[in-house]
């Protein structure tokens, strides 16, 4: 049984529950054009660019259609953008897709020292100028990408168009897990919230540090946040119950990042939504995209 915890803290709540803020991303073009132009990379397949001294694994796929955006996906905590691939590809029949490993994940560098949601926004941004260049973006975002990204757009609204959400790191979630299991807790409860407050203070593979922030407009962009439908985290034992209502409360809050947002439950689906029901969430990344090309 512990290790079935262990493995499930790990699968389930690191990769899922690091409520976040993200600090220091502030883009001067956030309400008017980039001053500096840049064209949008067209290459097809896997490439390593280099961002601000640092190599970046990313991958791009599908044409980008005139006036509509580039789609770029991030991954959850402790995947990489090879994961997203299959999803990528079904994207990119209809739209101009592109993802990327954060520092620390994948085939990207590791970072030089602790992370901090500044220094990630910061590479977000170095990638997005390469890919994406002046294009407008949609981040779709899974986990804790969803996370990044939704901290990311309130302040780079000249260039963020439009979010999809799915299964988001709520963005209290680091008050809502010591809420659920409280510091009495015992067994595995116990173990598995030690295990996450570890996490929550860098202790994973992009040393990235992870407070709770409030959420932010991004401005009146189309947003789409999509919760699973199977209640994984029921399997807490003592917690799971409280731990589901948190995660569906924490989603719902980022309905806040705009007035244009929809709320959706992939009811077939656990936490890797994409993967699971994979029609749900293409079906959400092509309205956005259609939204922003209009």
């Amino acid at each position: 049984m512990i290790r079935k915890l262990r493995t499930f803290a790990v699968a389930a709540i690191c990769c899922a529950v690091a409520g976040a803020g993200l600090t220091g991303c502030d883009d001067d073009s956030a309400s008017v054009p980039f001053m500096n132009a840049r064209k949008a990379a067209t290459f097809t397949g896997t490439k390593k660019i280099e961002v601000d001294g640092r190599t970046v694994h990313v991958s791009c796929s599908g044409k980008r259609k005139e006036g509509g955006p580039v789609v770029v996906l991030l991954h959850g905590g402790g995947d990489g953008l090879d994961k997203m691939a299959a999803f990528q590809k079904t994207l990119a029949e209809k739209n101009r897709v592109c993802s990327y490993d954060r520092l620390g994940a994948g085939a990207s560098d590791k970072p030089d020292g602790p992370q901090s949601f500044s220094s990630t926004g910061k590479v977000l941004t170095g990638v997005l100028d390469e890919l994406a260049g002046d294009a407008p973006v949609v981040l779709a975002g899974h986990s804790m990408g969803g996370l990044i990204a939704a901290r990311y757009a309130p302040d780079h609204r000249g260039r963020v168009k439009g979010l999809v959400l799915m299964d988001a790191t709520p963005p209290t979630m680091l008050a809502d897990l010591t809420s659920a299991i409280p510091a009495s807790a015992k067994g595995p409860a116990a173990q598995l919230r030690a295990q996450n407050l570890a996490v929550f203070k860098g202790e994973n593979p992009e040393r990235l540090a992870m407070p709770d922030g409030k959420v932010r407009s991004a401005g009146n962009i189309p947003v789409e946040v999509i919760k699973h439908g199977k209640p994984y985290l029921a399997a807490v034992p003592g917690s799971g119950p409280r731990l589901e209502q948190a995660w569906t409360a924490g989603e719902r809050k980022w309905l806040g990042l705009s007035g244009h947002s929809r709320f959706t439950v992939a009811e077939k689906s656990g936490h890797y939504i994409y993967l699971e029901q994979p029609e749900v969430a293409v079906r959400a990344v092509e309205r956005v995209a259609a939204k922003v090309a209009s």
